[in-house]
């Protein structure tokens, strides 16, 4: 399994992020970029990603010609009145989006997914590898 590279040449949040310092702390900055992990166990892959404040139906997971894409979209607006003044207000808006290449080595449809307390986990079977059959031709 392989990591399709989320980042491209005309990626201009990357390109603006890389080249000139944050003028933001770096909760804003850093405000929907999760983390992913994943682990080659035995007899499956293991793709677990930190999705923290994302609600259950804001995550898709969908497997095309062995490519498993993950997209979630999280939202956030704080407020904060004072004698009934609006002081501050920021509204957050985040969307990601990954790929692996699954290749043929799992069985597509048998990926299990669970949400619990903000993490996603995703199992992927692998596909058992028969030994060759070895058959004994009579000859004649």
């Amino acid at each position: 399994m392989a990591l399709v590279p989320r980042s491209n040449l005309f990626d201009l949040d990357r390109f603006f992020g890389d080249q000139w310092p944050r003028w933001t702390d770096n909760e804003m900055g850093d405000f929907f970029a999760p983390r992913v992990d994943v682990r080659d166990a035995e007899d499956h892959f293991e793709i677990t990603a930190e999705l923290p404040g994302v609600k259950r139906e804001n995550i898709q997971v969908h497997v095309t010609d062995g490519i498993l894409t993950l997209e979630a979209e999280s939202s956030q607006e704080d407020k904060e009145e004072r004698e009934g003044r609006v002081i501050r207000q920021e509204r957050r808006y985040g969307k990601f989006r990954r790929s692996f290449n699954l290749g043929g080595d799992v069985h597509e449809e048998d990926i299990k997914a669970s949400f619990v307390d903000g993490v996603l986990k995703l199992e992927a079977p692998k596909v058992k590898e028969k030994p060759p059959a070895r058959r004994r031709i009579e000859v004649s």
